[in-house]
């Protein structure tokens, strides 16, 4: 890179089918979405460049809407970039609205909340053609009553039950919306008697490693009559991750939206510039 060359932070919204990668993170001698991404890059500018993301997704989890920011001393507009990123990356890796953003944006701690979904159908046999995006579950569900005891996760509390924080931090979270949905007319369905398909809708300040599946096996616990929604709440009270049901398979979660402050609705960065002593740190999600 010659001294001309001007670095400028960009931001974009990356979608991708994680069921090839051992999760989001960069690890050695492993495919993971953040290396395609850095190779990608690096192949592009020719410079090392290192990304940092909203969330850190594990391994079999996709994402619709994961926000990443990196340095560049790339040429050419944010459209061209966009368009030489998709080029090269594997097909269930593609980058959307590229854009120049604020030198201090940070994905991670600039966002306000995270939209995380998921996804499972409710079936004697397996349906092949959902089995990639989608849990099996064979047996019947309530979905009242686990609607009942999704409910009892909004507001702040603390969800030491069902992840694992940074060693020091806090395990309190607020969260804005926790609710499931039957999903009407599947189009890959033969028939709508062929299965039952059911979405989780959760939103938050911030998720603990393995949460939103910890959540989901325990509401699966309601919804099969194995639990009650108060003995659910009395989990969430006890503060004990050996007392949550093991997570559930991470095919059926999706990191769908990250949401940010109206006043940088674009990633821009927040008037004080919060993140912009923080792109060197990481973070952990679900």
């Amino acid at each position: 890179m010659t001294a001309t060359c001007e670095l400028r932070r960009y931001r974009a919204i990356i979608e991708y089918d994680g069921t090839a990668y051992r999760g989001f993170q960069v690890q050695a001698n492993v495919r993971t979405i953040q290396g395609e991404l850095e190779r990608t890059l690096e192949r592009l500018s020719g410079d090392s460049v290192r990304i940092v993301a909203a969330g850190r997704t594990d391994a079999g989890v996709h994402a619709r809407g994961q926000v990443i920011a990196f340095d560049s001393a790339w040429r050419h507009g944010p459209q061209e970039l966009e368009r030489a990123l998709n080029s090269i990356l594997p097909l269930d890796i593609v980058a959307r609205h590229v854009q120049v953003t604020a030198q201090g944006f940070h994905p991670r701690y600039d966002a306000q909340s995270r939209v995380y979904l998921y996804n499972l159908y409710e079936s004697q046999t397996r349906i092949p053609v959902l089995d990639r995006h989608h849990a099996w579950q064979r047996a019947a569900l309530d979905l009242d009553a686990m609607d009942q005891a999704a409910a009892l996760l909004l507001g702040e509390r603390d969800m030491a039950a069902f992840g694992q924080a940074t060693v020091g931090k806090a395990t309190v979270r607020k969260l804005i919306e926790s609710r499931w949905r039957r999903v009407e007319d599947h189009p890959l369905l033969a028939a709508p008697q062929e299965a039952l398909v059911y979405q989780y809708v959760v939103e938050a300040n911030g998720f603990l490693r393995g949460m939103v599946r910890r959540i989901v096996s325990g509401l699966l616990a309601v919804g099969e009559g194995r639990l009650t929604p108060m003995a659910f709440d009395e989990i969430i009270a006890a503060r004990d991750i050996s007392q949550a049901e093991p997570p559930a398979p991470a095919c059926g979660l999706v990191l769908w939206q990250v949401n940010y402050p109206d006043s940088y609705p674009d990633g821009q960065a927040a008037p004080d510039g919060s993140g912009a002593e923080a792109l060197a740190r990481g973070g952990r999600s679900c």
